[in-house]
């Protein structure tokens, strides 16, 4: 319905835009493959481009098949949108009252019962919704007016879903005691993003003083300053600016208590949502830090290494050694040797070069401000069985290449 109002618009809206159908195969349905032929018929028929895409939507371990769905076709819809593309949406108003309903038995605040924005930053584009003012029986009635032929998920049908219990027992109730209900749910949810802006703002304000370093990181004596309301509108605006999920509000409580309360010198993690999809914050010193949760990794592995290939360790990183002149490790030392990559067990030793003592990595580490959760997943480069170098923050001596002498850098 959507495709056909957009093409329905005069050429000197259209003048210069080009239209493109995309559909998200979910594979959750036996007639998936069906939906994508039909609407790649009706895109034929429109003369219109349209891309399938495949995607895994299976949910992880506590996530929702919605979520998962949703996270699984956005992503994919992302890879595909240059700078300046907008993806239009056909979220319509009723949608938009479940959603704020949805919210609302969440417990949600003013960005959750704000529902869904009618244009919002997407990938390196944005997202329209420009039908959010529009009811389903509006909708309804245009596609029946233009005969329009539409295939209906029998999983909208499914009330063992949260919204489709809402869509189908609750809405109608409301709707024959309040038949406006959907409009004016979603002027509330309108109120709720003009409020949300607002704490934005003041959130902006508030962490300007308190941001640390870099834009992970907060302070925790500038956090210590507000008061407790503030500080949870600071987190909340923190990891929404990081593209990160947003603590619930047990989760901001631990934040504040077990992290921003906690002693100097212990390093307390929070962490919430699936691995995936969640996200923790930890403490080193005077800074929080905010962060996807941290893979599994396993310290006690040990990898061997052809520097000539790219090393990708799951839950670590992709390494990468690049000659370079006059610095890194020399280059003739990789000549019949084994080349390993370890993690730290503890003890390990290193002459940095240029110094003239040799040190614990562990002080090397405090020193340097590293904090403790990434000393444990730095790779420590072994040549046959001597510490050569800790990622690319030293070069042990004697393994420094010196003064015009080809060596090789791990990046």
């Amino acid at each position: 319905m959507l495709l056909h109002a957009l093409l329905g618009l005069s050429a000197q809206w259209l003048e210069g835009i080009e239209i493109r159908a995309v559909h998200v195969n979910h594979g959750l349905n036996a007639e998936a493959d069906v939906w994508s032929q039909h609407c790649a018929a009706v895109c034929s028929a429109l003369a219109l481009p349209c891309q399938i895409l495949h995607v895994n939507a299976k949910a992880q371990s506590g996530e929702s098949p919605e979520a998962a769905a949703r996270g699984a076709r956005y992503q994919a819809i992302t890879a595909l949108m240059d700078s300046g593309d907008v993806l239009l949406t056909a979220h319509h108003q009723d949608d938009q009252a479940e959603t704020l309903l949805l919210q609302l038995l969440r417990g949600a605040g003013p960005h959750g019962i704000a529902a869904m924005p009618a244009y919002t930053p997407f990938g390196v584009g944005w997202l329209a919704r420009p039908l959010l003012d529009v009811t389903a029986d509006e909708l309804a009635s245009y596609a029946e007016q233009h005969q329009l032929a539409w295939i209906e998920d029998p999983s909208n049908f499914d009330t063992g879903f949260e919204r489709n219990y809402l869509r189908h027992e609750v809405m109608p109730h409301l709707k024959r005691r309040w038949p406006a209900v959907s409009r004016t749910l979603s002027r509330a949810a309108a109120h709720a993003a003009e409020a949300a802006n607002l704490l934005d703002t003041l959130a902006d304000n508030d962490m300007q003083p308190v941001q640390g370093p870099t834009p992970d990181t907060l302070s925790v004596g500038g956090l210590l300053k507000l008061d407790e309301a503030h500080q949870r509108n600071v987190l909340r605006r923190w990891f929404r600016g990081l593209d990160l999920a947003v603590p619930t509000a047990i989760h901001l409580r631990h934040i504040q208590h077990d992290i921003l309360n906690a002693a100097a010198d212990s390093v307390p993690c929070v962490s919430w949502g699936s691995v995936n999809q969640g996200a923790e914050t930890r403490r080193y010193r005077d800074l929080i830090y905010a962060m996807r949760r941290l893979p599994a990794h396993n310290p006690a592995a040990i990898f061997t290494w052809d520097i000539r290939q790219p090393l990708t360790l799951a839950g670590v990183g992709t390494f990468t050694a690049v000659s370079i002149l006059g610095a890194g490790i020399k280059a003739s030392l990789f000549a019949g040797q084994s080349v390993d990559v370890r993690f730290r067990q503890g003890g390990e030793l290193c002459r940095p070069a240029g110094r003239g003592h040799t040190h614990e990595l562990r002080k090397l580490f405090q020193e340097c401000g590293i904090p403790p959760w990434r000393r444990d997943r730095l790779p420590l480069i072994y040549i046959g069985d001597e510490l050569a170098a800790v990622a690319n923050l030293w070069v042990c001596e004697p393994f420094q290449a010196t003064h015009n002498e080809p060596g090789m850098m791990v990046k």
